[in-house]
């Protein structure tokens, strides 16, 4: 596959806050190739309103959301590839935040939790087995090292 490049620009202005302080918005801007623009801030679990904006997503729920689609996405493509009519398909997904040591954290895990309605259901086999490729074939899982977790999905047998 050629390098494919996708640009997303972050655009952030003081408001006049005491910077240096810290006591600044961290809102700010993303704007995507398509023309989409995203309000976006630091979560407020990590710095207290209003010095952050809980509307706004914050880049923890941002992974969390890539996650997630990329997954959907993968996963629809290889149901339509098995001849498995998808009607709907939601995730209501969570990153768990988790400390690595002195002042470092990292989403260490993130939990899919997708409702999926068929046209047929398929087996459980079957159903287990698009998860379990779509984890493998998604571009965003395989370029974190998050645990990534499909609930209600078993483990793949050994070997797999």
């Amino acid at each position: 596959m050629a390098e494919i490049k996708h640009d997303a620009t972050i655009s952030w202005r003081n408001d006049g806050g005491d910077f240096l302080r810290g006591k600044y918005s961290r809102l700010h801007e993303w704007r995507f190739d398509g023309g989409a623009t995203v309000p976006a801030s630091a979560s407020p679990s990590v710095v207290p309103l209003p010095l952050s904006s809980a509307e706004a997503v914050d880049p923890e729920e941002a992974f969390v959301a890539s996650l997630a689609s990329c997954h959907m996405l993968t996963f629809l493509d290889l149901a339509r590839r098995a001849g498995h009519v998808v009607l709907s398909y939601e995730d209501q997904a969570y990153g768990v935040m988790e400390r690595l040591g002195a002042g470092r954290h990292a989403v260490a895990k993130v939990v899919l939790r997708p409702k999926i309605a068929f046209e047929t259901e398929p087996e459980p086999a079957a159903l287990t087995d698009l998860h379990h490729r779509a984890h493998e074939l998604c571009f965003i899982a395989n370029s974190v090292k998050s645990e990534v977790v499909v609930e209600g999905i078993a483990a793949p047998a050994e070997g797999n």
